[in-house]
């Protein structure tokens, strides 16, 4: 099948795709051509709107590294020429104490360290490694998504989601040292305050206090960036972090 620019298309995996950013990337690249590969806990709802069905879905439990591995398996195996041509690793989780408040480096159990970062930081060079072959056969691009959380310490986002994210930025740059040797890009986005769907409450102060545009980020402002990153455009952009959030970080 060819894409709107009469070239073979090009196949996206995305991990976190049912929400917000995630589900904003996959409308940016559909509506490119591309054919999108989306990982989830979940099984492929049959309400669904897109034409993609279950083959273009992976269940797996990205906080099971025995589970990805198995995934990743199944991945190759849809992967018919054997090219990925991007990797966006979108998924993430971030505990809340009662109340929703954050948890903080006091309050956060062993547990939950562990299960945090084997979905935010393991399994991303998990997914990078196992696809490495296949990645260099297409000369692709992986984006992780970090976070504002991962430089600063945030009012809503709990220790151990924001040393994951400062890890996966950390992770980037090793990535794009060595990725880069085989003809890989590896970057990474750093949102801040995105309007979606888990927006903790008090978001509007940080909104009228820290950011310099005084409005929240769309979900498609942030794929468009993670699109760039995936493209010719973008063709050597690599290890870098790029801020969207407003001037947040200024």
């Amino acid at each position: 099948m060819q894409s709107p620019q009469n070239q073979p298309r090009r196949t996206l995996l995305l991990t976190g795709a049912s929400r917000g950013i995630g589900h904003a990337t996959v409308k940016r690249f559909s509506a490119a051509g591309w054919r999108v590969i989306t990982c989830s806990r979940h099984g492929f709802p049959e309400n669904c709107p897109w034409e993609a069905g279950p083959e273009d879905h992976i269940q797996v439990d990205l906080s099971n590294p025995q589970n990805t591995l198995e995934a990743i398996e199944e991945i190759k195996r849809r992967l018919s020429d054997g090219e990925l041509h991007a990797l966006v690793n979108n998924a993430a989780i971030s505990p809340k104490a009662d109340g929703g408040k954050r948890l903080s480096s006091i309050e956060t159990t062993f547990e939950t360290w562990v299960h945090v970062f084997q979905v935010n930081f393991f399994a991303s060079i998990m997914l990078a490694r196992g696809l490495i072959d296949q990645l260099q056969k297409a000369k692709g691009s992986v984006v992780n998504v970090t976070s504002i959380a991962g430089s600063r310490v945030h009012p809503f986002a709990g220790t151990a989601y924001a040393t994951s994210k400062a890890a996966l930025a950390s992770l980037t740059r090793e990535m794009a040292m060595d990725f880069g040797r085989v003809g890989v890009r590896v970057n990474a986005i750093a949102p801040g305050e995105i309007d979606t769907s888990i927006l903790s409450p008090g978001t509007e102060k940080i909104v009228e206090e820290q950011i310099p545009m005084h409005r929240l980020g769309t979900p498609d402002e942030v794929a468009k960036i993670i699109y760039v990153l995936c493209t010719e455009t973008g063709s050597y952009v690599n290890g870098a972090e790029i801020h969207i959030n407003g001037g947040q970080h200024v």
